[in-house]
């Protein structure tokens, strides 16, 4: 079990350094994306590496402060989960609406002076959930096969083409020129640690709602640890992001432990693999000890190593033929869907990518396209 771990912490650290240096636009867009995206244009993506390192490093040592106020909040005698079984539906649009009513994307294309373009961009992100949901509801109902054999997950082609195609098309089509990147390590002043330390409180908070709510992603409990702390710059929205990702990471395991509830596909190859006792007492279980360990060993030996692997990226990046590193990076997610889904998931690869190209280019957030899940748990629960 320890390496399986190890595996998932280096794995997550590895996708934030892709996701910093994969799918950049050009500067005219750069606003309309990750915060990273912005930083490695302005040849700062080591800055922006090391700052999402801080906040899952801080993430993983807040979060085993909370295991047993956890424990004892979401379990017996608090019984907090079982309280929101009898709400879900109720928390699940109040934070539908709360996701909608804080989008400040502003929408200019009607006219050139629009009366309220922020309210236009709450209106187009409204759109875009109820866009996205339907098509949920439409994939669901659709069988995929792999044609050679392997496990078929509509879902995969769907958030593929929802998050991941259409970030590297825009970046294919802009042609952005990555500059040569500063290598020095981000010094933070007094100002800049309390507020990192604000980032990583408030995204944990974010990503235990992520482990426990189904449904929810960590781009939507960002989005309320966001709210939370109010303004913010970049910097501060890179290290809450991914204390909210390790929070979620982390505090999954421990909540399948207290609700024998799956709330990952990670947990729910765990809940496959070996018989999870549940945690009704004081003392957590041993299984879900030697989970931990590895979790801490992991993430601190993951910390270092994204350090010394970003700084190697950042290095050597922009002498990579960037375009045709997205070019290949495209093929291959191609490939992937149509070996693990077939003709079908390509279709639906297809779909969802032009439905993902929307909030790219209206400039709002493309959380919103998680109605994909949202909607039809609603939907369910009414």
């Amino acid at each position: 079990m320890p390496v399986f771990s190890y595996r998932t912490w280096f794995l997550s650290h590895f996708f934030t350094l892709a996701s910093t240096v994969l799918g950049a636009p050009d500067e005219d867009t750069a606003l309309t994306v990750l915060p990273a995206h912005s930083l490695l244009l302005e040849g700062k993506g080591y800055e922006a590496v090391a700052l999402s390192a801080l906040g899952s490093y801080g993430a993983i040592v807040f979060c085993f402060l909370l295991v047993i106020p956890l424990r004892l909040l979401v379990g017996a005698p608090v019984q907090l989960y079982a309280v929101l079984r009898e709400i879900m539906l109720w928390v699940l649009i109040a934070i539908s609406i709360l996701m909608i009513a804080t989008e400040k994307g502003k929408i200019h294309a009607f006219r050139a002076k629009p009366p309220c373009p922020s309210f236009l961009g709450m209106m187009f992100a409204f759109f875009l959930f109820l866009l996205s949901g339907i098509f949920g509801l439409i994939i669901f109902q659709l069988s995929v096969d792999s044609p050679i054999g392997l496990s078929s997950p509509v879902l995969f082609p769907a958030l593929a083409g929802l998050f991941g195609t259409p970030t590297l098309l825009t970046s294919l089509l802009t042609k952005p020129t990555i500059p040569k990147q500063d290598l020095t390590m981000p010094v933070l002043d007094t100002k800049t640690k309390k507020s990192s330390i604000l980032s990583v409180i408030t995204g944990s908070f974010g990503g235990i709602l992520v482990s426990i709510i189904p449904g929810i992603t960590s781009a939507t409990g960002t989005i309320l640890a966001m709210t939370a702390r109010g303004e913010s710059d970049k910097r501060q929205t890179i290290i809450t992001l991914s204390a909210v990702n390790t929070a979620c990471a982390f505090f999954v395991v421990v909540v399948l432990f207290i609700i024998l509830r799956s709330r990952s596909g990670a947990t729910l190859a765990v809940k496959q693999l070996i018989a999870v006792e549940e945690w009704n007492a004081l003392l957590m279980p041993a299984t879900l000890t030697y989970f931990l360990i590895a979790l801490l060993l992991g993430g601190t030996l993951s910390y270092f190593f994204t350090l010394s692997v970003g700084k190697l990226f950042a290095k050597y990046f922009a002498n990579i033929p960037y375009t045709k590193l997205v070019l290949f990076t495209i093929a291959v997610i191609t490939i992937l869907v149509i070996l693990f889904t077939g003709l079908l998931g390509l279709l639906i690869l297809i779909v969802a990518t032009g439905i993902g190209l929307l909030p790219v280019n209206w400039g709002v957030r493309r959380s919103h396209c998680m109605g994909i899940l949202l909607l039809p748990i609603i939907l369910y629960f009414v």
